[in-house]
This record gives structure tokens, sequence and C-alpha cells, in this order.
């Protein structure tokens, strides 16, 4: 991990804050430095842009959330616990900062609806822990897939639902036992799929 200067830390623990109180739309660096006590310009040295300083909240957010679930796909328990523990930290990650944290979901919406550097980023690192946990299967014979590419991709594609922010979103009103149900369903033909290698 990259460590960050005592400012740059400041500066990111103030606009964590704000974006949390006033949303994207009253967010500004003005305001951030101001608090922060420096100027705008002591701001940018860090973060070259309104952009960027918000991304790099959202990463402190991702980064934190992808720990976690590394420590799920690092663990010693049996491949399938692994990922379905993994799938369901994910999918509860990401709906926890909906309804809790809203102005930072927006956030982290944006970066992947405009596909910034931190969204791909946090793909590829979670897409990796997808496969170490399906590679882990694969090698202790509880996972018997004919194309460990297509598994691998099969997993993703059918978690994106209850984890993508647009999905989220348009699913916000929908009761939680609800997704529930159906998401342990999922879990059930995943690892059903999986096991048999029926892909």
């Amino acid at each position: 991990m990259v460590s960050r200067e005592p400012s740059e830390m400041r500066i990111l623990s103030v606009a964590g804050e704000h974006l949390r109180q006033h949303g994207l739309r009253r967010f500004t660096v003005v305001a951030v430095a101001e608090e922060a006590g420096m100027t705008h310009a002591n701001v940018y040295r860090y973060f070259p842009s309104r952009t960027a300083l918000i991304d790099a909240v959202v990463d402190v957010w991702l980064k934190s959330a992808e720990r976690k679930l590394a420590d799920i796909a690092d663990g010693p328990d049996p491949a399938e616990d692994k990922l379905e523990r993994l799938i369901l930290a994910l999918a509860k990650a990401n709906r926890d900062l909906l309804h809790e944290e809203p102005h930072l979901f927006a956030a982290l919406s944006q970066a992947v609806a405009k596909r910034h550097a931190i969204s791909r980023r946090n793909r590829t690192r979670v897409r990796a822990l997808f496969e170490r946990v399906i590679d882990d299967g694969i090698a202790t014979g509880a996972f018997e897939p004919r194309d460990r590419d297509r598994a691998i991709a099969f997993v993703i594609d059918a978690t994106h639902r209850f984890i993508h922010p647009a999905s989220l979103e348009l699913e916000a009103d929908v009761p939680q036992a609800s997704v529930d149900a159906r998401l342990a369903t999922l879990i059930r033909v995943a690892l059903r799929t999986l096991a048999t290698g029926v892909i």
C-alpha cells in the first residue's frame, strides 16, 4: 500500500466527510481546503482535480472492502464456503453503502459508470479474488469446470445484478428478504454448476 503524507491524509479525511454530508453537487475543493486549513492550490498539489479527489475518497472505501474480501479468499475454509462468503460479503458491502452512505455510493456509481481508473482497478482486484477461490476449488477437486475461464466469467456475470451499483439502485426499494432469497438461490446454482462441470 502506498503511504500518504499527513497533509494528503488530512485532505482525504475532510473530503470524505464533505462528500458524505453534502453529496456530489455541493462538494467543492475550496470548502475542503478551507476546513483542512490550507489553500485550494495546496489541495491540487495532491489531487489534480475535483474528480480526482472524489475518486480518492471512493478508493479508500474500495480498498477497505477489498481487504475484507481478501481475508475471505485467503482463509482456510473449503473453496465452496469461501466462494459463498465472498459473494455474500461483496453484495452486502455494496448494498450497505447504498443505504448507509448514499452520497458515497453515488460517487462510486459515477466512477463505475464513467469507467474511472479506480473502478477498473477495483474490478481487476475483485476478479483476481474470485479467480483465487475458484482455482483453489479446482485444485482440491471441489470444482470441476470444463473451462476455468468460462467458469470464472459465469460466476462474475451471475452475481453482477447483486453487486453492480446501477442494478442496486434499480432495486433499492425491493424488500431485502426477497433480494437475499434470490441471491441464495443463485449461489446454490453457481456452486452446483462449478461442482458438476456443466461449463
